[in-house]
């Protein structure tokens, strides 16, 4: 994973790079060249006011700041995205539980996730839609408030390899949020610089999606 790191910095350092050329050498040489200008052919009976050359130089000086701050900011968070690819390179091949409201199902490989109910449900269904728009329901039938545990095995209810969004729904009403467990498999840099997660039965999320991390050890899903 020091390869994501490297990128992650590098990416970071070339971003600041380019900002520092364009506030140290373009603005000031504009500057200069639009006050020697000012001074070369202002009128000598009317000069210009002094302090107006001070007002200039004062609003390029907040630019620039503004633009080393920016240029800082980009840095950190470089930085801070390849510590993060480093420590969940880590972790790959552990168990981390993903909130989700989405699956990737290869048609035989059962999913276990749990979502939390405010109040009972007599009649409580995960439903899967894919993405032709053809949905999917399970039923889970009545459960009790609290945090409700399932397993969902595609061969059993008829699920074919391929994507689906998922929600639960219950007789309340209420629309709970899925948690989904899963291998965490690769972590990757986008193209943008983002960082990426490759969970098992979910496909690629964000890190904040991430809830627990159960570890290596932990007994798969059945």
């Amino acid at each position: 994973m020091s390869s994501l790191y490297t990128q992650a910095a590098a990416n970071a350092a070339s971003s600041g790079s380019s900002n520092s050329i364009s506030s140290n050498g373009t603005s000031s040489d504009m500057f200069t060249s639009l006050l020697v200008a000012q001074i070369q052919y202002q009128n000598p009976l009317e000069p210009t006011d002094a302090s107006e050359f001070v007002t200039q130089l004062t609003q390029l000086s907040q630019m620039e700041s503004l633009q080393t701050l920016s240029t800082q900011a980009s840095a950190t968070a470089g930085l801070i995205t390849g510590l993060q690819a480093l420590g969940f390179g880590g972790l790959v091949g552990s168990q981390v539980g993903v909130s989700t409201d989405s699956l990737t199902l290869d048609g035989q490989s059962t999913v276990s996730g749990r979502f939390t109910l405010d109040a009972t449900s007599t009649g409580t269904k995960l439903v899967l839609t894919n993405d032709a728009g053809k949905q999917y329901t399970v039923d889970l039938g009545k459960r009790a408030a609290g945090e409700v545990e399932f397993t969902l095995d595609p061969a059993a209810a008829g699920l074919p390899a391929g994507h689906y969004t998922v929600a639960v729904t219950a007789s309340t009403g209420e629309k709970p949020t899925l948690e989904v467990d899963g291998t965490l498999n690769s972590v990757r840099l986008s193209a943008s610089g983002s960082l990426l997660l490759d969970v098992e039965g979910v496909g690629e999320v964000d890190p904040d999606a991430v809830t627990t991390f159960t570890g290596r050890n932990a007994a798969t899903a059945i």
